[in-house]
């Protein structure tokens, strides 16, 4: 089975939007997909699990008679595909009209993704690697055959992680023209521990890395699950910590916690139904003028990187938030249509955070700060999508003169988003190139910290 997509499913999918509107549609959007994964597990350092997953599937947006549907079917066969279809332009026909849907204008969409490999994300050395090579590389990921050395003050209890390479074909295409393609490799790593300390209390961590190239990826394979005990390990030891308004330091891991609200709240759904903290706020200062917050989705080579979204409309660098200031709201065809807004993208496609304050790392904003809590994590809680009411759960430390002091437990952050984003005080330079969104380390004064 080819890695990639075959021209014959590229033209398979071609017929198929010839064959819908030659059958009673006036507009057809077809996506075809293919993703093939190979993922080898490892518990307590033996190899537990081996996966292979083949996906193919097309979905079709039908738009017949002023109503639309969407389908979708992993039947790749020429006729069944026409008989799905026959089928799936009679079900649209019973629903009731819409006149909000359609396709996006010819104008907004990708003209320059016709490869697929534009923006540098296929590692032709997925096609190379053997089973047994895959099987080597996840079985020399474990530490669990050194947990000897590494046990420190602690018993290493369980280590679990996996190892897995895939590589994802898309192409989108419609009756207005459009033909854009997406090829990426994704080689990952990811372990979860658990270590006990002299009193039997047990903690957990984890970590993880994923890059589009497999030399990227060598030299965490070999720490991966080292620096997962090390995160486990240094909460052994847990403190009470006074609560009250504090600073607090958000690790670059887990800040999107903070950040992903925001562009939910952007997006145009929720303003289409009111359901939004930042309803009507377009245009005006309500966050930090230290707050800038770029999309950057065609930075090459980059995980996350796309030059289209699912309609098929081109991405393009701007800022989402330009000093405290939202620019736009995240508006597909369909939105603008119901509400009478001009269509932008569907959704951040690979926001990033821009620095202030001129910290570099973690330690660095630890040093500026001085004293603090330091979040490494989140366990529970839920933030109002209508007022940016928040209340989360931490994990973390506790940290004076720029160290940290102890691990801390059973605390709340609480607040608003208005509040805490008009009360950054630091943006660090260190965003984990892996995650989706290039979030790095944070700080914010004056935050509401509850034992």
């Amino acid at each position: 089975m080819d890695n990639r997509l075959t021209a014959e499913e590229i033209a398979l999918a071609r017929a198929s939007l010839d064959y819908a509107l030659a059958n009673g549609a006036q507009k057809v959007r077809v996506t075809l997909n293919k993703s093939l994964m190979e993922l080898f597990g490892m518990l307590n350092g033996e190899l537990d699990k081996v996966t292979h997953a083949l996906d193919r599937s097309l979905q079709f947006s039908l738009f017949v008679d002023g109503r639309f549907g969407g389908f979708s079917t992993n039947r790749l066969e020429r006729k069944e595909v026409e008989a799905f279809l026959l089928g799936a332009i009679d079900t649209v026909r019973t629903l009731e009209p819409d006149p909000a849907r359609d396709l996006p204008a010819p104008e907004r969409t990708a003209k320059d993704a016709g490869t697929g490999n534009e923006l540098d994300l296929y590692d032709p050395v997925c096609e190379t690697l053997t089973a047994d090579t895959r099987r080597e590389m996840a079985i020399g990921t474990a530490a669990w055959s050194r947990k000897a050395e590494l046990e420190k003050g602690f018993t290493l209890v369980s280590e679990e992680g996996e190892y897995s390479d895939s590589v994802f074909d898309s192409v989108v295409m419609d009756s207005n023209g459009l033909f854009a393609r997406h090829t990426e490799t994704s080689f990952e790593i990811g372990y979860e521990v658990t270590v006990e300390d002299a009193e039997g209390n047990r903690f957990s961590s984890y970590w993880w890395d994923a890059t589009p190239r497999l030399e990227a990826i060598l030299p965490s394979l070999a720490s991966c699950s080292e620096t997962a005990i090390r995160r486990a390990a240094a909460q052994i030891s847990p403190q009470d910590h006074p609560g009250g308004k504090c600073t607090i330091v958000v690790d670059s891991e887990c800040a999107s916690k903070f950040l992903t609200p925001v562009l939910n709240a952007l997006n145009g759904y929720s303003v289409q139904q009111k359901n939004t903290f930042l309803l009507d706020k377009v245009g005006q200062r309500v966050f930090s003028e230290h707050l800038t917050v770029l999309d950057c989705p065609r930075s090459r080579g980059e995980t996350g990187s796309r030059l289209y979204d699912s309609e098929g409309v081109a991405t393009t660098e701007f800022p989402i938030i330009d000093k405290g200031v939202p620019t736009r709201y995240f508006i597909n065809t369909y939105i603008a249509g119901k509400t009478g807004m001009a269509p932008t993208i569907e959704d951040a496609t690979r926001p990033k955070v821009l620095p202030w304050g001129g910290c570099k790392t973690r330690d660095d904003v630890l040093r500026k700060v001085g004293k603090g809590i330091f979040i490494t994590g989140f366990n529970g809680g839920n933030s109002n999508t209508t007022t940016g009411d928040f209340s989360y759960g931490i994990e973390g430390f506790a940290f004076e003169d720029g160290r940290i002091t102890h691990p801390v437990r059973e605390m709340l952050v609480t607040g608003n988003f208005f509040d805490l984003w008009n009360n950054l005080l630091l943006v660090a330079d260190d965003a984990r190139l892996c995650m989706s969104k290039l979030i790095p380390t944070l700080a914010f004064r004056n935050t509401d910290v509850n034992a």
